[in-house]
């Protein structure tokens, strides 16, 4: 059973008054929010995705000082981006962030999530942030914190993970961003989860919807939103060539390893298996796949879709730290 939330226009325009109120007077101080630039909007929420709002905060700072504009980050190449980059992960966020960069500059940047979201790496969640906070388009926005704040609000026992459920949320965050401020309506609901609805700590003295919360009302906080199931992990057993020669080292486009696709990665064979294998030079994780790592290093290695590249520009190239984990236990 999933509890019915209020469907009626004059409480959904109230709580959205309350939590742009509260929004206006409890907002941390974050670099991205100093304007209304959609660039800056538009980098800081790619940043934030797998990461901390403290973590991101100096990478924030660094990219912007070393690509101050759209059309800067779009003329610079891509090993200076992922240089940049490096430190924070899941580099095909700085990928697609290069390759959108280009049409933006190109286009200038559209004013509807609905033409965002044609564009590499923007995703409805993505589309929705910078159309709305840059443009004050009135469409609501659905990550992780917007999940927990509506389903405790509400009562929703909603496997939010599928897209059915995931809808409904979407439908009810939109609803109240149709009341007046968009920008700040959606800003508060991703920091009222943040600083105040949190998964563990939760203050719900602080909280300017704690009077009608069904979840408080029923007891439900720890148990909304529900937990989604884990992903079983899964053994991979990678078998890299590694082969150096005058400084350079052999890598091919990965077409064959089901982690960091269409990346310059040494050659090799992997193998999915039951069970971790005896013997390994060394372990990885990405996301649920354990990789366990077993090197082969040659003298020379010939192939036509070889591409030797200088240990020193390794990081520019592919800056996952699995390479330089398999480097480390070979002879250089």
């Amino acid at each position: 059973m999933t509890a019915k939330y209020d469907h009626k226009s004059d409480h959904k325009a109230a709580h959205h008054k309350d939590l742009v109120t509260w929004y206006k007077k409890n907002k941390r101080d974050l670099p991205w929010r100093a304007n209304k630039d959609p660039y800056r909007i538009w980098l800081s929420e790619v940043m934030l995705q797998q990461t901390t709002v403290v973590a991101v905060i100096p990478y924030f700072e660094k990219f912007l000082a070393k690509f101050p504009t759209v059309h800067d980050l779009a003329n610079a190449p891509e090993a200076e981006v992922l240089e940049a980059w490096a430190g924070l992960g899941y580099y095909s966020r700085a990928r697609n962030l290069h390759k959108a960069a280009k049409a933006l500059s190109a286009q200038g940047f559209p004013k509807t999530a609905a033409e965002l979201l044609e564009l590499p790496g923007f995703g409805p969640y993505t589309s929705r942030a910078v159309s709305s906070i840059a443009f004050g388009e009135k469409v609501g926005v659905l990550d992780g914190n917007v999940i927990r704040v509506l389903s405790r609000k509400y009562g929703l026992k909603l496997e939010w993970w599928n897209n059915k459920a995931r809808a409904q949320l979407q439908d009810i965050s939109d609803e109240l961003a149709r009341f007046g401020q968009s920008d700040n309506l959606n800003q508060g609901l991703m920091e009222l989860g943040a600083t105040v609805c949190t998964p563990q700590k939760v203050m719900c003295m602080l909280c300017p919807w704690s009077d009608d919360c069904v979840a408080r009302e029923k007891n439900l906080i720890e148990k909304l939103p529900l937990k989604k199931p884990r992903k079983e992990s899964e053994v991979w057993v990678w078998k890299p060539l590694v082969a150096i020669k005058d400084r350079k080292v052999a890598l091919i486009q990965n077409d064959y390893a089901p982690f960091l696709k269409g990346q310059w990665i040494f050659p090799g064979e992997i193998a999915l298996e039951k069970s971790k294998p005896k013997d390994y030079d060394a372990k990885h994780n990405i996301t649920h796949h354990d990789i366990f790592i077993q090197i082969t290093q040659k003298k020379s290695l010939s192939g036509r879709n070889i591409q030797w590249v200088e240990l020193k520009e390794l990081k520019k190239v592919n800056p996952s730290s699995l390479l330089q984990k398999v480097l480390h236990k070979v002879d250089i």
